[in-house]
This record gives C-alpha cells, sequence and structure tokens, in this order.
C-alpha cells in the first residue's frame, strides 16, 4: 500500500466516521429544538469550526442566515454539499482568532475534527485526555485568520454563535469586543482552563449565565443556569469528570429596573 493511498484511506475512513456522528438520522430535530431557544427566523448566527454543518444545517433549519468557518479544504467541500446550497447560508474557509492573518493548522487526517490552531493544546492534550492518547495531527496547512469582530462588521451581530476549534476558543473569543446574546463554547477534560479563559473573557464583555451539555447530546443538565463564580468552580472541580462537551452563556436578563 503506498503512501498517497494510505494517507486517502485514512482521511476517507475518518470523514465517514464525523458524517455518521454528525449527520445520523434524527440528529437535526434534536438540535433544531435545542437551539430553537436561542434563534428567530432571520437573526444571525455564526458556526466558528463548522465541520460538516451539523450545526448550520440546524440554524438555517430555524430560519436564521448562517456564516460557517471550516478552514480545511476537504471538509470545507463537504460543507459545501451538505449545506453551502441552503438559503441563508454563507460559507468562509478561514478560521477565526484573535487578530487577523494567517496561521498553521494542525490536521488530524484520522480524526479531522480534532484539527487544531492550538499548538501548546496539542502538545500537552494526549497526557491528560484518553480520549486524545492515540490522537495524530499529521498534516500542517496555512489558514486565514478573521476575527469576530470583523464578522460582525461584515455581518451583523449573531443571536447565537457556535465556538468549536479543539483548544483555540479563548483565542476566539479574544477578538470579540463586544457581548452577544447567547453562544457555545466546547470544553475538554485536560484542558479546562481554556474554558475558565473563556469564561473571563465573557465576564469582561457582559454580564452571563452559564449552562453546560455532554458530549453530543443535545440536553441540558442544569436546570438553573449557573453565575460565571459557580461555573467557575465547577471547572475548577473538574467539571463533573465529563470527558467533553459545550459551556453554553447568555446575557442575563435585565433587571425590571433597567
Amino acid at each position: 500500500m503506498n503512501t498517497a493511498f494510505r494517507e486517502r484511506l485514512t482521511r476517507g475512513l475518518g470523514l465517514s466516521r464525523s458524517l455518521w456522528l454528525y449527520w445520523r438520522p434524527g440528529r437535526q430535530r434534536g438540535l433544531r429544538r435545542l437551539y430553537a431557544t436561542f434563534l428567530a427566523p432571520g437573526d444571525v448566527a455564526f458556526d466558528i469550526g463548522a465541520h460538516l454543518g451539523d450545526r448550520s444545517g440546524a440554524f438555517a433549519g430555524l430560519g436564521a442566515q448562517v456564516v460557517a468557518l471550516e478552514p480545511q479544504p476537504h471538509l470545507y467541500a463537504w460543507l459545501q454539499r451538505l449545506v453551502g446550497w441552503r438559503q441563508g447560508v454563507i460559507l468562509l474557509p478561514y478560521a477565526a482568532g484573535a487578530e487577523p492573518g494567517h496561521a498553521e493548522l494542525a490536521v488530524s487526517r484520522a480524526t479531522p475534527t480534532v484539527s487544531t490552531l492550538a499548538t501548546h493544546w496539542r502538545q500537552y492534550i494526549g497526557e491528560r485526555n484518553e480520549g486524545f492518547r492515540h490522537v495524530t495531527w499529521d498534516e500542517r496547512i496555512r489558514v486565514r485568520l478573521i476575527t469576530l469582530d470583523e464578522l460582525i462588521a461584515r455581518y451583523g451581530s449573531p443571536a447565537f454563535c457556535k465556538i468549536d476549534v479543539e483548544g483555540f476558543e479563548a483565542e476566539v473569543l479574544a477578538g470579540l469586543s463586544q457581548p452577544l446574546p447567547a453562544l457555545s463554547v466546547e470544553f475538554v477534560s485536560g484542558s479546562l482552563e481554556v474554558s475558565q479563559a473563556c469564561v473571563d473573557r465573557l465576564a469582561a464583555l457582559g454580564e452571563y449565565r452559564y449552562n453546560t451539555i455532554e458530549g453530543e447530546s443535545r440536553q441540558f443538565r442544569w436546570t438553573q443556569w449557573r453565575t460565571p463564580d459557580e461555573v467557575r468552580e465547577w471547572l475548577e472541580a473538574g467539571a463533573d469528570g465529563l470527558a467533553s462537551g459545550d459551556l453554553y452563556a447568555r446575557l442575563a436578563a435585565p433587571s425590571p429596573s433597567a
């Protein structure tokens, strides 16, 4: 088996796993039910780290205007096939960061969903999280960076912004200078300090309350949304031992006197 064929096979198997995980029957219905909490027809939604566009598809299904970023060329091509044809969906082959420019993306052909711009995160995550122990980042590509502020200037402020960028979430939020009504950032066991940095950044932008979803579930774990201090304590205590998930933040409702 020659090297080129082996690389194509590895990439194909990784893509097949992602297609099943993110586009299996019934998943879109559950995602739309989840995001209907945050989005109404005509709202703008950002999908940062779109991968194969399952979230973008759900946002569009709710009538939102979607701006989706995916810097991996082979995934971007599939993103165009899966959601690029939908009305109101704008796809950009970029990554998001603290400043505009370019950066090196470390790509895992076998597990493209964990490709990352976060060099330090990539160096330690396998030692801290068993799920990453056998991940290999075996390709490097140069990608363009754009900030959330730039996206807002071009397309308007999103009612919801999903950020899933494998340890680079805090850098993405560093490129945001205004509060958003609601957003989510991925958290991963072994790098919860990244999530702490995200909470700190959001606290500087506005008064947020938080909830969380485990893994690829579509149900919030907490009946009551928590304060920044409560979430910091939860993260410091190990996030209930969860391997990964998403931390959701929404601006607190103004007081009656406001």
